[in-house]
């Protein structure tokens, strides 16, 4: 089983188990479990489910493992025949979280109301009269 969830913006695809290294999520201690609701998809092998926005009632929860900060990239500006060079250094902190479990709740019929009905006795009854 696998999902696709957007974490701080960007799109990971997990699975249970995985460990994932995110932009730094603040306020998070190591050993702290954490829940993510923008699930956009969930696969279990045999059926795909793709929200609209987000699949309903499902949800990924991981533990924090740590934080940390990524390999140096280092930024070099240059411009010919005029003695200009640049050069700067960027780390960015991350935080690195390993999968524990995937959920997904079945989403439940929608109840029609005596509202519903009504709508649609009346769409009915419309089509009635333009035939007629």
């Amino acid at each position: 089983m696998y999902a696709i969830v957007e974490i701080s913006g960007k799109q990971y695809k997990v699975q249970e188990g995985d460990i994932v290294f995110v932009d730094r999520l603040e306020n998070l201690e190591e050993g702290k479990t954490v829940t993510f609701d923008k699930v956009l998809l969930v696969s279990d092998g045999e059926k795909v489910t793709i929200g609209e926005n987000t699949v309903k009632g499902a949800k990924v929860e991981a533990s924090v493992v740590g934080h940390g900060k990524s390999k140096k990239v280092l930024v070099y500006k240059y411009k010919a025949k005029k003695n200009e060079r640049k050069m700067r250094g960027h780390r960015q902190p991350y935080t690195k979280i390993q999968i524990e479990k995937i959920t997904v709740t079945a989403s439940r019929a929608r109840k029609t109301t005596a509202k519903s009905e009504e709508k649609t006795e009346k769409a009915d009854k419309k089509v009635e009269k333009k035939e007629a």
